[in-house]
C-alpha cells in the first residue's frame, strides 16, 4: 500500500468520526471499508495497471466523505472534498480528475463510461452480491427510517429490495460477474421467498383476525369475563400483599420487644430512669403487634345454605366460607344450578368482588392505623429516653454504649423487614 493511500485512509477515518452524524448508520466508515476491499478483490482479479489501481483504491476510500456535509447530492461534495485533499498532497491533475469522475459514477441512477467508473460502481455496490447483504440492507433501512427519508415497513422494504436487484441494478465487470452475480441471484431467490411467506403469513393472520372477530361476536361477553377475571386477580393479590405487611411488622415488633427483654429490663434495677421509657416502648411495640393481628385474623362463616338460598340466588358459591359445613351432593347440586344460569354466574362473581373489596379495606384502614401507632411510638420512645439521659447526669455511660451495640447487631435484620413492609 503507497503512502498516499495510508494517508488518504487515515484522513477518511478521522473526517467520518469526528464530522459524520450519527444517523448515518449504513454509509459510515464500515462501509468505507467494505467497498475499498471490494475494489481491491476486483484489482487484485483484473488487469489494471498500477496507476489506475491508485486512483480505484482513492476513490474507494473518498466517495462517500461527502455524508459528513448532506445527503443529497453527497457524490459532488465527495468529489470536491477529494480534490481539495489530493491537492494538498501534491497529486497531479489527471489522477485528482479520474478520481472525481469514479465518484461521480457512484450516484446509483447514472450510467458508467469508463471502465474504472465500473469497477468502482460494482465495489459499491457488492454487498447485492454478497452473504451479508441482509444485515447491509437492513442498516441502510434504518438510516433513511433516522434521516427522516422514509419509513419503510418490514414488507415494503422486501419489495423495494426485490425491485432494486430485479430491476434497478446490474453488476459491469467481468470479474463481478463471474463472482457476485450467482450471490445476488441468490438473495433475489431468498427475497421473493421471503415475499411469498410473508403473503401466506398475511393470509393467515387474516383469517385468525376474520375468525376472531367473528368469535367475538359470537361471544360478546368475553369483556365482562375479562372484566371479573382481572378485578378479582387484582383484589386477591392486594390482600395477599396487605397479609404480608401485616406480617412483617408483626415480624419487626417481635424482634423489638426481644431487644427490650434482652437488654433493657435487666438494667432497670440499675438505671430506673429508664423504666417510663421502656414501658412507652414496649407499650407502642405490643399494641402494633396487636392491631397487626387484627388486621389479618380471619373471619368465620356459618359455611352452609339452604335449596330456597339458591334458588333465590342469595349464596355466593364463589366463597368457600357459604358451603364448608355442606355435604357434597348438596354443593354439587347447588353448582349445577348456578352455572345453568348465567345471570347467577355473574350475581355471585359480583358479591365475591364486592365483599373483598370490604375485608381489602378493613385490612388497609387498620393496617394504616398499625404503621401510623408504629411511627408515633417510636418517636415518642425516642424522645422519652432523650428525657431520661439528659434528666439523669449520673447515667452509667457504659451501660448505654453496651446495649446500644447489642441493639445494633440486631438492627440491620429488623430495619431490612421494616423497608420490605
Amino acid at each position: 500500500m503507497s503512502k498516499l493511500i495510508e494517508k488518504t485512509e487515515a484522513f477518511v477515518f478521522e473526517l467520518l468520526k469526528n464530522e459524520l452524524p450519527n444517523t448515518i448508520v449504513y454509509h459510515n466508515h464500515t462501509h468505507t471499508l467494505r467497498v475499498f476491499k471490494s475494489t481491491k478483490e476486483i484489482i487484485e482479479n483484473s488487469k489494471i495497471d498500477v496507476n489506475d489501481a491508485q486512483i480505484l483504491q482513492l476513490a474507494a476510500l473518498l466517495h462517500d466523505v461527502g455524508y459528513t456535509q448532506t445527503r443529497e447530492g453527497h457524490e459532488a461534495v465527495s468529489a470536491k472534498i477529494a480534490r481539495e485533499f489530493l491537492t494538498t498532497q501534491n497529486v497531479d491533475e489527471p489522477t485528482i480528475k479520474s478520481v472525481e469522475d469514479c465518484i461521480l459514477a457512484t450516484e446509483f441512477d447514472s450510467e458508467p463510461t469508463t471502465e474504472l467508473e465500473k469497477v468502482l460502481r460494482d465495489a459499491d455496490s457488492s454487498h447485492f452480491g454478497k452473504k451479508y447483504f441482509p444485515e447491509a440492507s437492513e442498516f441502510l433501512r434504518k438510516e433513511l427510517e433516522i434521516a427522516g427519508i422514509a419509513n419503510y415497513t418490514p414488507s415494503e422494504w422486501l419489495n423495494e429490495n426485490i425491485k432494486v436487484l430485479s430491476k434497478k441494478h446490474k453488476f459491469y465487470t467481468d470479474y463481478a460477474l463471474k463472482n457476485w452475480q450467482s450471490r445476488k441471484e441468490k438473495n433475489l431467490a431468498k427475497l421473493i421467498k421471503s415475499k411469498k411467506k410473508q403473503k401466506s403469513k398475511i393470509k393467515n393472520e387474516e383469517l385468525k383476525a376474520k375468525y376472531k372477530a367473528q368469535y367475538k361476536n359470537e361471544s360478546p361477553e368475553r369483556a365482562i369475563q375479562s372484566f371479573y377475571r382481572t378485578a378479582l386477580k387484582n383484589h386477591i393479590k392486594l390482600s395477599d400483599i396487605a397479609d404480608t405487611k401485616a406480617n412483617i411488622l408483626l415480624s419487626v415488633n417481635a424482634i423489638i420487644i426481644s431487644v427490650v427483654l434482652a437488654n433493657l429490663i435487666s438494667k432497670l434495677d440499675t438505671n430506673p430512669y429508664l423504666t417510663w421509657p421502656t414501658v412507652i416502648f414496649t407499650l407502642f411495640s405490643v399494641i402494633s403487634m396487636v392491631m397487626s393481628i387484627i388486621a389479618t385474623r380471619p373471619n368465620v362463616t356459618s359455611g352452609q345454605f339452604t335449596k330456597e338460598d339458591v334458588k333465590n340466588k342469595k349464596v355466593n358459591l364463589t366463597f368457600f366460607g357459604n358451603f364448608h359445613k355442606m355435604k357434597l351432593d348438596e354443593f354439587e347440586w347447588a353448582i349445577n344450578e348456578m352455572i345453568s344460569d348465567k345471570d347467577y354466574i355473574y350475581q355471585s362473581l359480583t358479591k365475591d368482588l364486592y365483599f373483598l373489596g370490604i375485608v381489602l379495606e378493613r385490612k388497609y384502614r387498620l393496617l394504616r392505623i398499625t404503621y401510623t401507632v408504629f411511627m408515633i411510638g417510636i418517636i415518642i420512645s425516642l424522645i422519652a429516653f432523650g428525657i431520661a439521659v439528659k434528666n439523669n447526669p449520673g447515667v452509667n455511660i457504659q451501660d448505654v454504649l453496651n446495649t446500644t451495640s447489642q441493639i445494633k447487631q440486631l438492627a440491620p435484620n429488623t430495619f431490612n423487614l421494616f423497608y420490605m413492609a
